[in-house]
């Protein structure tokens, strides 16, 4: 047999614990991409200029996006 509350929580009570979960907003941190000096995610490619630590990894002149109707 599990645990049972001995009183039912208030309404209140209730909604100050489900604000407080929304509230806390997740926070981006971002690096400097060193080599073209933009914004970029941690430990992820560069979206303006496709290098990871120094290295080629995405060809941004001749990336092209498919189209999906």
């Amino acid at each position: 047999m599990g645990a049972v509350p001995k009183k039912k929580p208030s309404l209140t009570r209730s909604r100050q614990k489900h604000s407080a979960w929304e509230a806390s907003a997740p926070t981006v941190k971002t690096v400097i991409c060193p080599d073209c000096g933009a914004a970029a995610l941690p430990h992820r490619v560069c979206k303006s200029c496709g290098k990871y630590r120094g290295r080629q990894v995405i060809n941004k002149k001749t990336q092209v996006r498919s189209v999906t109707t």
